[in-house]
Parts: structure tokens; sequence; C-alpha cells
């Protein structure tokens, strides 16, 4: 009976379809072409199997910039009982947008004419600029590249909101990736309206027409307001999903940056969190935070003192000996809290990753040969270890407290080390 059965994830294709003239202008290793999805759980069930066909095949197109959408369900041989065989096409289309094209010339002609005539919807908050010579479009380092290099790729990100034009029928398309992408993802309902999303595109000139600029979906985020005492919002990070073929190449840490500078300029937003972040996005946080506190001259000067924290060349780093002794700056250890929250406050992130990303940049000066440096860190850590798991360690004896503790806080250490590596 395994012959009937196929592996959900493995059958479905995904393509983000470009015009032909928009093809021509990619690099040999710029494909975009039959990239798969990391779970498809949510459609077809917990096991992810498929039952009743031989050879099936799901092709799933979106046209790259306004992702109108093809569906394609094919197989060379199915059981002909109907109870027992999974209705691939009506399971799937449940989770798509209305008006799916079946025909394939039908959507390619889409295709070109949504080449030309798609445009984001929503305000520009955020660019940035690649070059293709690095391929699909990875970054060229600390080299800043004049957006009118023949070479050069620009990336935008727009803000909507359910009230942007268009942008709920746009939304309805693009939802799907956060089933294929995100563990546990789920859709979102369009009846609440505190919701905001930063969508990124890669913008492309014609070869052809280089007056012409094509836009390419590649992936988004989406943020939901709450109230923040007495009078601002908290801003949420609740989704985020770059696509397949746009990952492991810094896209991921140019939108969180965006979302964070969007946060920084927005007098009503008092903070941002995350909800319930996977791992690898926890790294991502965790590396783009430290490197904003890092590049923060006045932070870092206060934090470590003016005559051991140099800031210049888009480095920051030690200069002259390691921190000995007292420190001259407010981060001790252990850190001036008052001092802490002044800062916490004015760069609008949440509380305990505030602490976290403070413990992380104690770590990263201290020096191994200051006891009481050490001791004073020690301390700090474990009392927000503590504070965060008081329910589970108060019931506990003295010293299974103390020694669960003292095992967390050398769990944490040597992630924070991990995390540092990131940075460096």
């Amino acid at each position: 009976m395994s012959d009937w059965t196929t592996d959900s994830n493995e059958c479905l294709s995904i393509s983000l379809v470009r015009s032909a003239e928009d093809k021509e202008s990619l690099k040999e290793d710029e494909s975009y072409d039959e990239f798969h999805p990391a779970f498809t759980y949510p459609i077809f069930g917990e096991e992810e199997k498929i039952y009743g066909y031989k050879d099936l095949t799901i092709d799933l197109k979106f046209a790259s910039g306004s992702l109108s959408q093809y569906l394609s369900v094919k197989w060379s041989d199915k059981l002909q009982s109907v109870d027992t065989v999974d209705n691939v096409d009506g399971t799937i289309r449940e989770f798509l947008a209305e008006g799916i094209e079946t025909d394939e010339d039908a959507f390619q002609a889409l295709v070109e004419k949504d080449a030309t005539s798609f445009k984001p919807s929503g305000e520009m908050i955020y660019s940035y600029t690649r070059s293709t010579t690095k391929g699909k479009g990875k970054s060229l380092g600390t080299e800043q590249l004049d957006p009118e290099d023949e070479d050069a790729v620009v990336y935008e990100v727009y803000h909507n909101t359910w009230n942007t034009p268009g942008f709920r029928e746009y939304h309805r398309k693009m939802q799907i990736f956060i089933l294929l992408y995100i563990e546990a993802g789920s859709y979102i309902n369009e009846e609440e309206e505190g919701w905001e999303f930063v969508v990124l595109y890669e913008k492309r000139k014609r070869r052809g027409t280089p007056n012409q600029t094509t836009y390419h979906f590649m992936g988004y985020s989406s943020l939901y307001n709450f109230y923040y005492f007495p009078e601002k919002v908290r801003l949420r990070l609740s989704q985020f999903v770059i696509l397949g073929p746009y990952q492991r190449s810094g896209h991921g840490s140019e939108l969180y940056r965006s979302i964070y500078q969007y946060v920084l300029s927005q007098p009503h937003i008092g903070e941002l969190t995350v909800e319930d972040p996977a791992e690898a996005f926890e790294d991502l946080r965790d590396k783009n935070d430290l490197k904003m506190l890092l590049s923060t001259k006045q932070f870092m000067e206060e934090g470590f003192g003016q005559d051991t924290y140099s800031h210049g060349g888009g480095r920051v780093g030690k200069v002259g000996r390691a921190l000995k002794g007292p420190s001259k700056g407010k981060m001790g250890p252990p850190v001036d809290k008052g001092w802490a929250e002044k800062w916490r406050l004015k760069l609008k992130i949440a509380g305990r990753q505030f602490q976290r990303l403070v413990e992380m940049l104690i770590q990263m000066h201290l020096d191994p040969l200051d006891a009481r440096g050490a001791r004073a860190y020690r301390l700090q850590v474990k009392e927000r270890l503590y504070r965060f798991n008081f329910e589970v360690l108060a019931q506990m004896e003295k010293e299974e407290r103390l020694e669960k503790l003292e095992e967390t806080f050398q769990s944490v250490r040597e992630d924070y080390d991990r995390i540092l590596k990131l940075v460096h």
C-alpha cells in the first residue's frame, strides 16, 4: 500500500515566476524555480502524507511580484475508491486565495502583464543595495554600492495595514507561506484591526527597458499592536518569513532591521516584542540587537567607560587593556539598573531581551582574571534567572535550587558565547 502514499513536502513544488525578459536579467545561480516547503502538515495533516496516488506532483506557481497563483495537480495513477483517496486539489485550494489559474499559458500571460503593472502597496520605509556579482543579491560587506550601478539590486520594505488599498487581497495570496515555512504557523484574523505588515521586495531594472523596474516578493512580517501604559502601543512581531531562495543571504537580518528602525521612528510605539520566537529567529534577533548596541557609541562609552571603549570605521571594540578592577562604566558588573532602564526605554527593547543583551555585552568584556567582576556578573544573571523561573524554583529545596541555578547559569554562558561568535 506504500506505493500509493506520497510525501507532501516532496511532491509540492513552489515557483516564483518572472517574465521572460526579467529571467534573462538573472545570473546563472539566481534561479527561483521549484523550491519546496519546510512544512505541509497544516494542509495535509500531521503525517505530511497524501494517499491514493502514484507519481503525484503539486505545482504551485506565483507571479513573482503580484503573487497571482497557478495550481496544477498531476499523477500517473489514482485509486478508484473515493472514500480513501485524498482530495488534493480541493484540500490545498482551501488555503489559497480566490481566482487561481489552472491554464499554464494563461498564467504566463498574466505574469508578463503583472511584470510591468505591479507596484507594491503601502509606504516604503527601508531599503538596501546588494550586488548581483555575489549571486542572489549577496552583500558586499562594508562596501557601499551605488543603486545606479549596473550590478546593483535594490531591496525595499513596504509598510501596510488592513486599510492600505489593495493590501487585504494581496495578503490572502502571501499568507500561505506562513503555513509552509513557520512551524505552528496559522492564518491571522482579518477582522482584528491591530495588525501591521512589512513586506520585502527585490527591485530590478529591466535589461531591455532600464527606465522600467519590476518588483519581486521575498518575504514579510506581521506585527500586532497592544496597549502600552500609559499612552503608547507595544508592537509585537508575530510572523516572520523569508522565502527559500532568499534565505541564508542576510535578507532576514535586513527585514528585522527595517522593523526595528520603523519602531524607533514612531513616537507612539513604546516597545518592540517578539511572540514565541523560533530558535533560528531568536539567533537572528540577538545578533542584530547586539550589533545595534555595539554601534551605539554613547551607550557603549557610558557602559564600559570612555577610556576603555572606542568607536570608528564601522567597527566597535575594546582598546588598550582589558577591563580590570572596578569598572568606570555603568555596566559594572553589576549593571546600574536605573541607567540600563533609561537606555532600554530609549531603544524600545523588551525588558527580558534587553537584560540578556546587557549580560552578553558584560560577558564579552569581562576580564577572566577579575574574580570580583566574575562573581558580580554571576549573581546578576542568576537574579534574572531566579525571577524568570520563580514559580518552578520556589518549589525546590534550597540546595536543589542553588544547584539548578548554577546549572542554568553555565548553560546561559555557553549560549552567550555561541551568540557572540555570530557577531564577530
